[in-house]
């Protein structure tokens, strides 16, 4: 087993307070609790090497220098065996274009992929689960906006994250 500095990195955006509560109570309820290991996140890069900390530290510290984006949570997708709300962010578009150069040479294919921001609400369920499941959310689905008041670095431990350090945004550059 590897120990904690070994383990990847991760990037998420901070959901509000408000958005927090509510997405993540939607986890609770529609993900499977036995693979439920962590909270409602917006996920910005999956893997980047724990070698590279201060250099990913000191990227993030310069683009939270910025507004926090507005995060718009639209329309409900249907996952193979689960569930995610789209979320249009323009701002957060931006960020992860940016970061992306910064650790462009660091990228895995997964990260390389085009930045499509969701919460996922159910995963790894039966088929038929994750269909009624849809079926029951869409019926009362209503959009919603919040924002992103920090960018949020964790650790990966084989399942479970750990939070490493949080990067509010700062507006001082506006």
């Amino acid at each position: 087993m590897s120990s904690a500095a070994e383990a990847p990195l991760l990037v998420t955006a901070e959901l509000d307070p408000e958005a927090f509560a509510r997405l993540d109570g939607l986890r609770r309820r529609y993900f499977p609790s036995e693979r439920n290991l962590i909270p409602a996140h917006v996920s910005l890069f999956h893997h980047l090497p724990p070698r590279e900390h201060t250099s990913v530290e000191a990227a993030l510290e310069a683009i939270a220098e910025r507004s926090a984006p507005t995060l718009y949570f639209g329309r409900l997708r249907r996952l193979g065996r689960g569930m995610a709300v789209d979320v249009e962010a323009p701002g957060l578009g931006a960020i992860h274009r940016e970061l992306s150069r910064a650790f462009a040479e660091w990228l895995t294919p997964q990260d390389r992929q085009p930045f499509r921001p969701h919460v996922t609400l159910m995963n790894k369920a039966t088929p038929e689960d994750a269909t009624a499941a849809f079926a029951e959310l869409s019926a009362g689905w209503a959009s919603f906006e919040g924002h992103a008041p920090a960018l949020l670095l964790w650790r990966y431990l084989a399942g479970p994250w750990e939070l490493v350090r949080r990067v509010p945004f700062t507006d001082r550059a506006g």
